[in-house]
């Protein structure tokens, strides 16, 4: 069902009713539909009558931030509130003959956007999990505490932690110097995985659902090789523009745990096993 706040949105500036409305599958937490209104022009709807307070405002914002020249392109939001958000439809085509590589170079220079600080100018979402973004001064300690044990504590909550588990990740945490290399406090889209990278209506690289923030730039690589990674001219391309430190791919394991933890807590106790091969890898 639409709501009546789109229909009176599409009608109070210039674009008619409504008039089909086409279910788009694809999420996992969301339903998604495009929206054709009488004066020809679509819509992209992202509707969740069960959304966290304030999940599809901090989308929005996360997509501001996204917005940088030269980077994948993101889709503007028009209206939003508590259950629903209006987005532009990209209208993804087939991928362009050198979309990955193309995706790469964009995805770099996006990484390019720099903050003195780690974090957001507000908690946001991955998934439908709450994600805190208090401004942080150490990339570590952002990670650390924000990240792997923040998760930590919820999957103890959840049911899926003991306090001996929670008390490793804490390690692996305190020792992150002693893993990662120092970096820079990057704009990253934070969830990015194949299903949130996307085409537009020429085939050219765009970025949906983000989970955004300024965080380590080595941390959205893994992520991109958490099920599977991109192909390899994505990775050419993105080091000829931004090159990277040695031995990045060796620290993915490490950076993916996020995700492989926030996995648990969404999708349940299938996740463990990998979580905890993790753990007990660095956790020394």
């Amino acid at each position: 069902m639409i709501p009546k706040a789109v229909q009176t949105w599409c009608r109070d500036n210039g674009f008619g009713e409504v008039v089909s409305e086409k279910q788009v599958g694809g999420g996992c937490i969301n339903n998604g539909a495009q929206l054709l209104t009488s004066s020809g022009k679509t819509f992209f709807l992202k509707t969740n009558s069960r959304a966290p307070e304030g999940m599809f405002a901090r989308e929005a914002e996360g997509l501001d931030g996204l917005r940088v020249d030269g980077a994948p392109r993101v889709p503007n939001s028009y209206l939003y509130n508590h259950q629903f958000i209006l987005l532009e439809d990209l209208a993804p085509a087939s991928r362009s003959p050198d979309y990955w590589s193309e995706f790469g170079r964009q995805l770099a220079v996006l990484h390019t956007k720099t903050s003195p600080r780690f974090g957001f100018e507000q908690d946001n979402f991955i998934g439908s999990t709450r994600q805190p973004n208090p401004w942080t001064a150490d990339g570590f300690e952002f990670f650390g505490q924000y990240r792997l044990f923040f998760q930590s504590k919820l999957a103890q909550e959840n049911g899926y932690f003991n306090k001996s588990e929670v008390q490793m990740v804490e390690k692996l945490a305190s020792q992150l110097r002693q893993l990662i290399p120092e970096q820079p406090a990057s704009i990253i889209h934070g969830d990015l995985w194949s299903g949130n990278a996307l085409t537009d209506s020429h085939g050219n690289p765009a970025l949906i659902d983000p989970a955004a923030h300024y965080g380590w730039a080595e941390a959205e690589l893994a992520m991109t090789a958490l099920f599977g990674p991109f192909p390899a001219s994505f990775y050419t391309a993105y080091e000829e523009t931004r090159p990277l430190r040695s031995g990045y791919r060796d620290r993915f394991p490490i950076y993916n745990l996020y995700h492989l933890l926030n996995h648990l807590n969404l999708f349940g106790e299938g996740y463990y096993g990998q979580v905890m091969s993790v753990v007990r890898r660095y956790a020394r």
